[in-house]
């Protein structure tokens, strides 16, 4: 018998795997419990487009009764009187105290929130990491009223110290200027939010630092860089598409906060230069105070604002999705 004649047999007996059998397999054949879970998750990724959607449309409904009656402008009407025949209402101060108070907020916690992820997985002993950590993990589960409850009894009454320093040093530049008001401004509220977001932010930070490969950073060693240079060249570069995500998970929490502000802020329909003025106002906060004694289209004129936040929403998490793409030679699964 010759050696084709043997490969033949071998094909065609049926312990071994045929020609046929590696032809299914090619085919992607799959059992049942495969084609199940296939299903289940093809199907929970649709749910989850579906409700997007009815969302959207739900929102964009509604907030079309309402602009339809609206006699400003309301995208630059500095007003919310729906009560008023005709009613006029617009969301300026409502875009800029959001955007403002979350600006404040990322640029106060992301920082911080990264140095402290630094010092847990790079320089803290062990014994004392873990319960810093741990701190921090209770820090994300304690409720919003009670950070607000916590900004109004006791943050915002030992803010004047902090205004006064800034007034007398940077009061020339406009936007720290102070008339000795309550301090219950943009300020105090991009403060508070800085310390709620702080924890997410570290907790995800401090999780991608410590996926870094081993190997670059003891290659860094053995070249001679100090500790400091390890982290610039190879932590830092290797977590920052990370960073830039947890960075959008808590600003996400800040642009849709809602009872710490209402707690913290004085709310009046006007823009001030200055962040240590009293006044402003945010989507999350308006809705939160005007939802439960408003009318039905008093209702549908907040449902308009909130739809607005929610664009604000995606066009924030749609632009971190294409900085992280442009990031791709930095991520864990590139490395």
């Amino acid at each position: 018998m010759d050696i084709s004649t043997q490969h033949t047999d071998a094909a065609a007996s049926p312990g071994l795997p045929g020609p046929a059998a590696h032809k299914r397999a090619a085919r992607g054949a799959t059992r049942p419990g495969d084609r199940i879970f296939i299903g289940l998750t093809r199907g929970s990724g649709i749910l989850l487009l579906v409700i997007m959607a009815a969302i959207a449309v739900f929102l964009t409904y509604r907030a079309c009764l309402a602009i339809s009656d609206d006699q400003g402008n309301f995208l630059t009407t500095f007003e919310w009187n729906t009560n008023l025949v005709p009613p006029s209402f617009g969301i300026a101060v409502l875009v800029y105290g959001t955007i403002v108070s979350s600006v404040v907020a990322m640029v106060i916690a992301v920082p911080v929130a990264v140095a402290i992820a630094l010092f847990l997985t790079h320089y803290a002993p062990r014994r004392l990491s873990g319960p810093i950590a741990y701190v921090i993990d209770l820090l994300a589960a304690v409720p919003s009223i009670v950070y607000g409850l916590w900004g109004a009894l006791v943050l915002v009454p030992h803010m004047d110290g902090l205004f006064g320093w800034l007034d007398r040093y940077l009061g020339w530049t406009g936007i720290f200027s102070w008339d000795g008001g309550a301090p219950r401004s943009m300020l105090t509220v991009g403060v508070l939010l800085a310390i709620m977001i702080l924890p997410i932010i570290t907790n995800v930070s401090r999780e991608v630092f410590r996926q870094v490969p081993r190997m670059h950073e003891e290659a860094a060693l053995a070249l001679g860089a100090t500790r400091w240079e390890v982290i610039r060249m190879s932590v830092l570069p290797f977590g920052r598409s990370g960073v830039i995500s947890a960075s959008m998970l808590g600003l996400g929490r800040a642009l849709g906060e809602t009872m710490a502000v209402a707690t913290v802020l004085s709310p009046t329909f006007d823009i001030k230069a200055s962040l240590l003025d009293p006044g402003g106002g945010t989507f999350a906060q308006n809705i939160a105070s005007k939802f439960s004694e408003a009318t039905e289209f008093g209702r549908d004129a907040l449902i308009a604002s909130g739809l607005v936040l929610f664009v604000i929403t995606l066009l924030v998490n749609g632009a971190a999705r294409l900085i992280i793409a442009r990031r791709k030679e930095y991520s864990g699964a590139n490395a």
